[in-house]
């Protein structure tokens, strides 16, 4: 596929878009500390409100007594899930699944919010407050492994929900998903012959992969302030909601609370970067019912040790895979035990996997899967397993297996396993594919050896690895771009957020390349009441609002031409020329119809001498608008996710490893990756290095350790929960190849979060060693896997 549709899709020569180091909009304000976030507002009369946070891992409130806490000097209100205000409410969070009340008398996690809310004049009192409860709890049973969680004798922590999750219906023909039991819910695809692949096979493999939960370090903790105000604008309507804090748009807390978008001001820009972190926490929500209720403005934030979220859920699988003596897979079988984490959780991250995993972009057709989601009360994921993205490293590893097995290179089994571009049995190759495989050999310097088998200079074990994946754009998102003239400057307004991406630059970046000007010269204006935000899930964000962005900047162009055509016929009063009136002398355009003229370097030209024009202020001095709404077509990924294929990716790795000690060191990762077309280049390096980054940390450091016996978590902080430091990243070589396969501006796909991984490091360190892992690969691990502790 290609950017067809839209105009100027196949551009061939760009200034501007691609173009490296051009700097973001809000950079300063993030590089010297002026960003606020909404733990940082401060206003005039600001109390501030705490939630009771359960001290258990599952726990029943059955009464609470608020009388002392009441008593309290700077106390303001209490609330209880008994109270009516409480209620009403109803979260219009972005999770899956059965709903519940938005705040009620259960606690499935320690640290959840449960029960009652304090509002005092400062932090100190509301925690006061919250000591001064008399609570009376009723201790639960909890599970804090899917493991026990999955057992028939485990006690039922969720006894209240009875429904399965519902994304990732059952193939027709295969096993369906049977109701829940106990504390499991199921999802079961099944397409082609299963045994009859197994049947066929020369090898079958069996291997169990473990994923360990992590989490998704929001740099700065959740948390809102709002305050209800007359606003003269929209006067006799009720008073307007002000809120800082809230994430990406603000319609989904005017929605919550039952107000026009209109009425709901959010001037703050700053959310703070997540990796794929849809959810608003309560904190965030809760805040403009305070308000009303004490006629103050309220702020309620969490604490870093409370912004522990999961971002990836914990997984057992145990995998059967099928192979002929050539590498070709004839049968896959996937049974897995996936955390389905606590209530409120999301399930994309699990049942999503199902159809949209790494068996669909191999040629095998027969492929079960069979999945447990199971109720835990390890915590809580807000659209999680995005770091790992569909499981795709069962297929990783598989491939790494059939080429041990068989003496082969991997990079081999999976191009020879690789479907064509559109089905399964399309024999023709993946354009993509092979030059991002090609481009990684040589980068790399790729010698594939057998595990166990390469020594370093220093006595180190030498390992190497390889993964692929797609580069998809989840084609979700629909936009309403608006672009104008004014006073001789072209402006892209945006009600923002700024939550990690430079979306909002990609869109400047496109308009500069229709219009024939410079970056700086398009003015990007930050307004709440504007409409467009470019925000979007899997890429859509960046690349399909630029394509609509540019749709919008080709019809702003027309009408910027026809207006320079019409004002040299027709001068404008010398009033409207501006302080320095208007062009000197005749005017160059006179005479010439719209479609005889062009933008070019900031001025308007004649096509045919372009050494005829205007500065674009001289040329069209009245404010001309375009709007354009809409999406580009719908991303090839969306048919049959991974059943076609367009723009890949692959990435590498090499470790060394010391037996003696079982210290692990990274020597390198490279990536070649094919977005279709780079839009914004720093953003694309950046992202490139973080998802490295994770993928160090997750399957080196990171894990959550729970008490068995309390289901407590131990290690809810940044000095016991490990991560890689800056001092610890290892280099990250990058290639970036631009087919523009994808269907989004002028070719893009985007990268998502396709280059994430739980197993590359791990498969690398197998290569090294020849013995398995389960991440995280600490040194303790490696020498027990070694049989040395």
């Amino acid at each position: 596929m290609a950017d067809l549709a839209g105009v100027n899709g196949q551009r061939e020569n760009f200034r501007v878009v691609g173009k490296p180091n051009l700097p973001g909009k809000l950079s300063y304000a993030l590089a010297t500390g002026i960003a606020k976030f909404g733990i940082d507002y401060v206003v005039p009369g600001m109390l501030e409100a705490k939630f009771l946070r359960s001290p258990y891992a599952n726990a029943k409130v059955l009464s609470v007594d608020t009388s002392k806490a009441w008593k309290i000097p700077g106390v303001v209100d209490i609330l209880t899930w008994e109270d009516e205000d409480i209620k009403k409410l109803n979260s219009f969070g972005e999770s899956f699944g059965p709903q519940r009340a938005w705040l009620d008398d259960l606690a499935d996690q320690e640290g959840a919010e449960v029960a009652v809310i304090v509002v005092a004049e400062n932090e100190d009192i509301c925690e006061e407050a919250l000591r001064a409860l008399d609570v009376e709890w009723e201790i639960l049973p909890h599970i804090t492994d899917a493991l026990d969680g999955a057992r028939e004798d485990a006690p039922v922590i969720r006894p209240q929900v009875r429904e399965a999750p519902t994304f990732g219906a059952p193939s027709p023909d295969g096993p369906k998903n049977p109701p829940k039991r106990g504390n499991v819910a199921y999802a079961n695809m099944v397409s082609g012959d299963i045994e009859a692949g197994f049947a066929e096979a020369d090898h079958i493999a069996e291997y169990d992969m473990y994923m360990p939960a992590f989490a998704s370090h929001m740099p700065n903790p959740s948390g809102s302030v709002a305050w209800w105000f007359d606003d003269p604008y929209t006067s006799g309507d009720g008073q307007s909601l002000r809120i800082e804090g809230a994430v990406r748009e603000k319609r989904a807390i005017a929605n919550m609370y039952g107000l026009p978008v209109e009425k709901t001001v959010q001037e703050g820009l700053f959310m703070g970067g997540k990796y794929c972190d849809w959810g608003l926490r309560k904190s965030q929500e809760i805040t403009p019912l305070l308000a009303k209720r004490t006629g103050r403005p309220v702020r309620c934030v969490n604490t870093r040790e409370e912004t522990f979220d999961q971002i990836m859920c914990q997984r057992y699988m145990h995998l059967r895979v099928g192979f002929k003596n050539d590498g070709m897979i004839t049968a896959i079988d996937d049974v897995s035990i996936a955390d389905g984490g606590s209530w409120g959780s999301s399930s994309f991250g699990n049942v999503g996997d199902l159809t949209q995993g790494p068996f669909n972009s191999v040629k095998c057709p027969n492929i079960s899967q069979r999945m447990q989601i199971v109720d835990t009360n390890r915590g809580l994921m807000y659209v999680s397993g995005q770091h790992c993205p569909f499981n795709w490293d069962s297929a990783t590893m598989a491939i790494y297996l059939i080429a041990e097995e068989l003496g082969l290179d991997p990079l081999d089994v999976a191009k020879y396993n690789l479907h064509g571009p559109d089905s399964k049995e399309d024999p023709r190759p993946v354009r993509s594919f092979d030059e991002c495989l090609e481009e990684g050999r040589r980068l790399m310097n790729w010698d594939h050896h057998k595990a166990g088998t390469k020594t370093l200079p220093d006595g180190r074990k030498h390992g190497a690895s390889f993964r692929y994946q797609m580069c998809p754009r989840h084609s979700f998102s629909s936009y309403n771009s608006r672009l104008e003239l004014r006073e001789g400057r072209v402006h892209l307004p945006t009600q923002g957020p700024l939550f990690g991406v430079y979306a909002v630059e990609c869109n400047a970046m496109v308009v500069a390349e229709e219009l024939g000007l410079e970056y700086d010269d398009v003015s990007i204006d930050f307004d709440h009441r504007e409409e467009f935000t470019p925000v979007g899930g899997g890429s859509d964000g960046t690349t399909a609002s630029a394509w609509v962005t540019k749709e919008c900047a080709n019809i702003l162009k027309k009408q910027i031409l026809e207006a320079a055509a019409d004002e040299a016929e027709n001068p404008p009063p010398p009033n409207m020329h501006g302080p320095m009136g208007g062009p000197p002398g005749p005017n160059p355009l006179k005479g010439y119809k719209p479609e005889e003229l062009d933008m070019e370097g900031g001025r308007i030209i004649v096509k045919a001498d372009p050494s005829k024009g205007l500065k674009l202020g001289d040329a069209v001095h009245r404010s001309v608008v375009a709007t354009y709404a809409g999406k580009p077509p719908m991303a090839l990924w969306t048919f049959g996710m991974g059943l076609r294929l367009d723009t890949m990716n692959t990435a590498f790795c090499e470790v060394a490893v010391d037996e003696e000690t079982g210290e692990v060191e990274i020597l390198e990762f490279g990536v070649v990756a094919d977005p279709g077309k780079i839009m914004r280049l720093t953003s694309l390096e950046s992202q490139i290095d973080q998802v490295m980054y994770f993928s160090q940390g997750c399957q080196l450091l990171e894990d959550f350790v729970y008490d068995k016996k309390t289901g407590v978590r131990l290690n809810s902080n940044m000095i016991d929960y490990k991560k890689p430091t800056i001092l610890d990243v290892p280099p990250v070589h990058r290639e970036f190849l631009e087919t523009r396969s994808g269907n989004a501006a002028y070719g893009a796909n985007g990268i998502s979060h396709s280059l994430a991984n739980t197993h590359l490091v791990i498969i690398a360190i197998h290569n090294a060693i020849g013995v398995w892992v389960d991440p995280p690969a600490t040194p303790d691990a490696v020498l027990r896997a070694l049989g040395k502790a």
